[in-house]
């Protein structure tokens, strides 16, 4: 399958709806939170490729054990997804480059 790609799927406890951004080589770049119905992780989708277009709903952050990461929020501050955990400054901020890059030409794969 080629990447740039979201892919939605159902979790396996609680039955909510999740999706990942993954980047050219694969890796995944952004985790969804959960939804509750197909319909809101797919505006969810929507809502990503939109809101990483703008730089100011980026939000890094550091984790309680020295890890860096981010939130990217939507523009009415709901935040819409989560990067994995960083060693580096510069690897969250490729990180957020990355969402940056990808999320508005990625092809949406539906596993749920």
């Amino acid at each position: 399958m080629s990447h740039p790609r979201f892919t939605l799927f159902r979790g396996k406890r609680g039955g909510q709806y999740y999706f990942n951004l993954t980047a050219k080589n694969g890796q995944v770049i952004l985790q969804s939170e959960g939804y509750k119905s197909k319909a809101s992780a797919k505006n969810g989708i929507k809502s990503v490729k939109v809101s990483s277009k703008r730089k100011t709903l980026f939000e890094a952050k550091r984790a309680s054990n020295g890890k860096h990461y981010f939130v990217l929020t939507s523009p009415n501050g709901q935040i819409v997804g989560k990067s994995q955990m960083y060693n580096s400054l510069s690897g969250r901020s490729n990180g957020m480059r990355s969402v940056t890059g990808n999320a508005g030409r990625a092809t949406i794969i539906d596993e749920a």
